[in-house]
């Protein structure tokens, strides 16, 4: 992909990209997803698009499409052509590329399956044509033994054996198995990063297969920025969203970035079906998703047999009927809590949730906890944790009053961000 950059892609980097982490100016104002999602419909609203706001006549778009978001804010975020101008040459010296929403380059599963869930800008580097050719999204924990390191470099073998790209987050552990193990064996791998994509970029273990593309790395987040909670848990959309199946190797239970996008993915999403690693000595979130829907895995023995699977999978996935969501269900049944749930990991085994299904509204917590426990290791506002989470302030208390009551969180007496007003909670 050639690393020019469209004029739409740059209106849209300057106004929600923190161009080059680290620099601290204009940073807090950027706008967030839902922000410019809001801004992007009335501009298509008004027959405008990003661009316009480089253009000759910006002032009268801002005028006309700014509003909601407030005509200042927005001319300081445009001004910042200097600091663009340096992001740029550095991603460029790179080989790191970006599109965004507004371009025809975008991946096309992103934007069909996401739709404004997709990231506004996607920053990549590598063959993009890889991203809209599917695969298998291989998950898993980043805390494993060998035994089962090896075991997932053997299912990449056998995908790249299938010609079956490997999808997956690119963190140690089994998300790394999986793609050495296709990289190995010649096969083509996709990495959707929550890590420093110019690090990767620059990595000596994968020159070899970005030149011979083989490997695309793609982040939603800026190419020098290092690991965040929150942007690896809003990776797993991306990396369902490419594939045609996914396979859980192994996830912990009700926590954890694997556990949130399989649950999101059996829950709400449905975009493919979901392999869940099955037998004798599978951790306890590998029992919880497959009583969740999980399909088990059928242990192909060649690409061949993964082919098939993956195939028969997919037909029966297109044959269920599909359910409401949990989302629009409990519009019917809003999360009050009659009972105390029981949200830490140890107070739901396996029998329970055998013997006892949990209610609509249970099941919804558990979702959800899981993201909120993880994000929470670090303090954070209620504020903070809806727009994590892109859902009302509101809706995020209840959670959180929920996990302050179960002994998970505890609510603090003054707020950790002051420019952020919300009370404040962390991990307990």
């Amino acid at each position: 992909m050639s690393t020019q950059i469209s004029a739409n892609t740059q209106a849209i980097l300057l106004l929600t990209a923190p161009l080059i982490a680290g620099k601290k100016a204009g940073a807090a104002s950027i706008l967030s997803q839902a922000e410019y999602n809001r801004f992007a419909r009335v501009l298509h609203e008004k027959g405008r698009e990003p661009a316009d706001l480089l253009g000759t006549d910006s002032a009268a778009v801002i005028d006309s499409c700014g509003a909601q978001i407030g005509a200042e804010r927005l001319k300081s975020l445009l001004g910042r052509g200097f600091l663009l101008s340096q992001a740029v040459d550095r991603w460029q010296s790179r080989s790191i590329w970006v599109v965004s929403r507004a371009d025809s380059a975008y991946p096309r599963r992103l934007k069909a399956r996401l739709k404004e869930n997709a990231p506004p800008v996607l920053y990549g580097c590598g063959d993009p044509s890889l991203l809209d050719l599917g695969g298998l999204a291989v998950v898993g924990s980043r805390h494993v033994d060998e035994g089962l390191m090896q075991y997932t470099m053997n299912v990449g073998a056998m995908a790249a054996e299938a010609r079956v790209s490997i999808v997956s987050g690119a963190a140690k552990g089994i998300d790394s198995s999986a793609m050495s193990g296709a990289l190995e064996s010649g096969g083509t791998v996709i990495g959707v990063m929550a890590d420093s994509l110019e690090r990767a970029a620059l990595a000596k273990g994968n020159r070899e297969a970005l030149r011979d593309g083989r490997l695309v790395l793609i982040s939603a987040y800026d190419p020098a920025a290092g690991f965040n909670v929150g942007h690896a848990m809003q990776r797993n959309k991306a990396i369902y969203a490419l594939a045609d199946a996914g396979l859980v190797v192994t996830s912990d239970f009700q926590k954890g970035g694997t556990w949130a996008g399989a649950i999101e993915q059996l829950e709400k999403y449905h975009f493919v079906p979901v392999f869940v690693r099955n037998g004798s000595g599978i951790a306890k979130g590998n029992v919880a998703l497959l009583q969740r829907g999980g399909k088990p895995w059928p242990e192909p023995h060649n690409g061949e047999e993964l082919l098939m699977a993956m195939a028969n999978a997919r037909d029966a996935l297109a044959q269920e009927p599909r359910q409401e969501s949990l989302e629009l269900r409990l519009r019917e049944e809003p999360p009050i809590y009659g009972a105390k749930p029981n949200l830490p990991a140890e107070a739901i085994d396996e029998a329970k949730l055998t013997s006892s299904p949990l209610t609509p509204a249970e099941r919804l917590m558990a979702a959800v906890s899981g993201i909120l426990i993880e994000a929470l290791k670090e303090p954070m506002t209620d504020q903070e944790v809806a727009e994590l989470l892109n859902v009302s302030k509101a809706q995020v208390k209840v959670w959180l009053i929920e996990l302050v009551k179960s002994g998970a969180l505890e609510k603090l007496s003054k707020p950790v961000r002051y420019r952020i007003a919300g009370v404040s909670y962390r991990l307990l």
